[in-house]
């Protein structure tokens, strides 16, 4: 099942023009703040009627401005999801998720699987104001899923989460997204969400598609980032839990070699995708010794990007990864760094947070 969109809108001082299609998966519609991803997530949903586009899932046409097509919000078949859960305070858990059961009719549906996939059970007896932000969110999820959705809409539903929170609820998201058959627009301004949720990514400014593409590749292009922001550039490895150390490290291999992390929670075999910041990789000609950090993998350059500033961006071959490496030029130019320059590439094994590490 694949989501098409065209859209075009005009505003005040602000003008919407953007076309993508969101595959089967988690599809991350991604920028800065006033870049138009709630406004493409509310016309996918019939909230907007914008000046031209079409709307397509599959076979169904939801909005063709051409054809005087739009279906009004309720015959779409959406599950939206929004930056709070919106639960009905004076119902149950299992109140407000019949209420999405209801919606649907027939085909609502299968609520033990639903429950499920989101281990709420517990909480269907419980009102909202007992629930954490986290359960919250977990109950709108199943509500919206109930709708028996052809398309999920997530509209930066984390945002409003502590850390601890987000980390409670993110191994959800990814259970749905790995279990259900169908598209998932998930609006982000964090670049760690979306490396570890979404396959496939759709960058916004002013209003336009700037970058779309997998999100392996658009993460790992060193001419990506002005779009992605500097600060939060990184790409990610691909690892196989191998072991679990005594000293409490796990120890991933990777297809350039073995990396250990503080212990990670995960049965042996499981396959991993663990984001890697740029700012924490270190780059060396040779092979370094007596460092304290553990993670050295070969790799070899495969672009390179100089900066107006004193800052180079690196693209790193690791196995059958990319890696970012954010450098000086000093430094760049100090390693005489060409495409095709063998390297080491040095990890920071503590910089790696237990929100970067997820289910590809």
């Amino acid at each position: 099942m694949t989501l098409s969109v065209t859209l075009g809108h005009k505003f005040a001082g602000f003008t919407l023009d953007v076309a993508f299609e969101a595959p089967r998966g988690v599809t991350a519609l991604f920028g800065r703040s006033g870049s138009g991803k709630s406004t493409v997530i509310n016309a996918v949903a019939g909230l907007l009627h914008p000046d031209r586009g079409r709307v397509a899932s599959d076979d169904q046409v939801l909005l063709d401005v051409a054809r005087n097509i739009n279906l009004p919000v309720h015959k779409r078949h959406l599950g939206y999801v929004f930056q709070e859960g919106r639960l009905f305070p004076h119902l149950t858990v299992r109140q407000n998720l019949a209420y999405g059961r209801w919606f649907a009719g027939r085909g609502a549906g299968d609520f033990d699987r639903i429950v499920t996939i989101l281990d709420i059970a517990p909480l269907l007896q419980r009102r909202p104001a007992t629930l954490s932000g986290g359960e919250k969110q977990r109950v709108a999820i199943g509500r919206a899923l109930l709708n028996r959705p052809r398309i999920l809409l997530m509209d930066e539903p984390l945002a409003a989460l502590d850390e601890a929170r987000k980390a409670e609820i993110l191994p959800y998201i990814e259970g749905l997204r790995d279990q259900m058959d169908i598209p998932i627009l998930y609006v982000s301004h964090s670049l760690a969400e979306v490396a570890r949720l979404a396959s496939h990514i759709v960058v916004l400014n002013a209003g336009r598609v700037v970058r779309q593409g997998s999100v392996a590749e658009v993460l790992s292009d060193p001419a990506a980032v002005p779009d992605l922001g500097l600060r939060d550039a990184g790409a990610f490895l691909t690892a196989t839990l191998a072991a679990q150390d005594a000293d409490g490290l796990t120890r991933l291999d990777t297809t350039a070699g073995p990396i250990w992390l503080p212990r990670i929670a995960a049965a042996l075999g499981t396959t991993l995708r663990i984001r890697v910041a740029a700012q924490d990789v270190m780059l060396s000609r040779t092979r370094p010794e007596g460092l304290s950090a553990l993670n050295i993998l070969p790799a070899t350059v495969a672009a390179l990007r100089l900066g107006e500033g004193p800052g180079a961006l690196v693209q790193l071959k690791v196995g059958d990864d990319l890696l970012l490496a954010r450098i000086t030029r000093r430094s760049a130019a100090t390693l005489d760094l060409q495409t095709g320059t063998a390297v080491f590439a040095v990890l920071k094994a503590v910089a790696v947070a237990p929100a970067d590490i997820g289910m590809p």
